[in-house]
Parts: C-alpha cells; structure tokens; sequence
C-alpha cells in the first residue's frame, strides 16, 4: 500500500487489490459491503449525479461514545454525488459530522478511481483523492494523524478493505 499524502489540503492513497472493478465497485457503494471492513459503518449512496451520500453509526460507535460522555449522531457522514461511472469512478462530496470541529467545516471532494493493473491480470488498482481545502480538522482525522484517537484515516480504511476482499476477512475478524 502506497499512502502519499501530497499535503493535507490534497491526499492521495493507492492500493492495489487482487478484484474485479465491480466487487471493489460494491464494496465501497453497497451498504451489505461496507459495513463488513473499517470502522464497519454502513454507506448508503444515490448513483447519480445530484444523489445523496450518507454513513450511519453503528452501534458500537453510539456506545463506545456514551462512555466517553459525549453523543454521536445518527448520520455520521454526508454529502453528495457529484459523478458515478460504476464501476471506475466515483466523485462526491463528504462531511464528517462526528466531531463538532469537522461538522464546521465545508464540504470536501473525494474520489474513487478503480483501474486494472497494467502489471498483473485480476488485480486492480484503487486510488482515492480525497481534497480537503479548508478543513484542517478533517484534513487530519482522514490522514490518521490526528491524536483524537479517530483511527488510521484512509491509510487503515483501503489496507481493511484489500485484506477483507482478498480473504474474507477484515481486520477485527
């Protein structure tokens, strides 16, 4: 996994997968997929342009925040569909509303770029582009640098998401 953070207005992470475009298409789109690696919170996309984005908390995130005294919200992520090429290319915008420091901030562009490795037949290539002008906090919570303990950002999020396509498995299993 290569994780090139080119500086944190711009993030670019690549990963090469041993799948087709269309199931990595369908993990990162279909809420049956992906909520099964990462933080395991279900996405739920309109593929069309104009369509809406939004990830919920799990149960886990609701109850690991009441131990920590404070409240997640129900839609924990948001934005929307700005272009959607199934199964190669996904721009949207994205907000994390988790945090009252990211939910203050604007709207970012992530995208989803899937191609097949020139390198090796099965086998493609997924590079997010996530740009985050303007919004440091989320800037940090998405590079896994930040010290709130938010996790690995997208470096952890693309390396659960191979490991759980090639075996069956993510992380915690």
């Amino acid at each position: 996994m290569t994780d090139t953070a080119t500086a944190l207005t711009t993030q670019v992470y690549r990963v090469w997968i041993k799948a087709t475009p269309e199931r990595i298409w369908a993990a990162i789109t279909d809420p049956e997929w992906n909520s099964r690696y990462a933080y395991q919170a279900p996405s739920y996309y309109e593929l069309q342009k104009g369509g809406a984005f939004h990830a919920t908390a799990t149960k886990d995130m609701k109850d690991y925040a009441a131990s920590q005294g404070f409240e997640v919200p129900d839609t924990i992520i948001d934005g929307e569909v700005l272009e959607s090429e199934p199964p190669r290319r996904l721009v949207q915008t994205w907000r994390m509303l988790m945090d009252p420091s990211t939910a203050g901030e604007p709207f970012t562009t992530l995208t989803f770029e899937i191609e097949d490795a020139k390198m090796q037949a099965g086998v493609c290539k997924l590079t997010i582009t996530h740009e985050l002008t303007g919004a440091p906090a989320t800037a940090a919570m998405v590079a896994g640098t930040d010290d709130m303990g938010a996790g690995g950002g997208w470096a952890w999020i693309l390396s659960d998401l191979k490991t759980f396509l090639e075996t069956g498995k993510n992380f915690a299993e």
